[in-house]
């Protein structure tokens, strides 16, 4: 699976800087630290960005690509930040048979983004998830906390206003 790198302009703050400096001054020698200090760097920020990978890839001495490729395999690291209302569409099999693919196209209409990717104004993520136990109600999407089921694309731009 692709993951998309952000346009947004990284916007680390001192305080992030010195928790991800002392999270790598306590793991640096440590075999297999490369994993933890990914999941709290990622904690720290709430993403991974490329930024952040570097510094980490430089303390713990290892090379940036193997950092890169960690992240990228791994679905659970996230290399763009998440919007002020992360919009979530299942695409699992009940989701899906039930229309969910052309709900994800709507979205990445409206929005002006595709899965993985963020808003300009940082509104917005959307992504693709699979199965989230409400299949009783495909198809259905999350935005943020919020569960809208039985949807059909022309209720999306309504669903959306109420967030913007």
């Amino acid at each position: 699976m692709k993951k998309n790198m952000t346009t947004v302009p990284f916007k680390g703050t001192p305080e992030q800087k010195a928790a991800l400096d002392e999270l790598i001054a306590a793991y640096k020698g440590t075999e297999g630290a490369l994993m933890p200090v990914l999941q709290k760097a990622q904690d720290i920020y709430g993403y991974l960005p490329e930024e952040v990978q570097r510094d980490i890839a430089q303390g713990l001495e290892i090379p940036y690509s193997e950092v890169f490729g960690v992240v990228t395999f791994y679905a659970q690291f996230l290399l763009n930040p998440k919007g002020e209302f992360p919009v979530a569409v299942c695409l699992g099999t009940a989701c899906y048979v039930k229309g969910s693919g052309i709900l994800m196209e709507k979205l990445e209409t409206l929005l002006g983004i595709k899965g993985g990717e963020i808003t300009e104004d940082l509104k917005f993520s959307l992504e693709a998830t699979r199965c989230i136990g409400a299949c009783g109600l495909a198809p259905v999407l999350t935005i943020g906390e919020d569960v809208y089921g039985r949807l059909e694309p022309n209720q999306l731009e309504g669903i959306l206003a109420k967030y913007k």
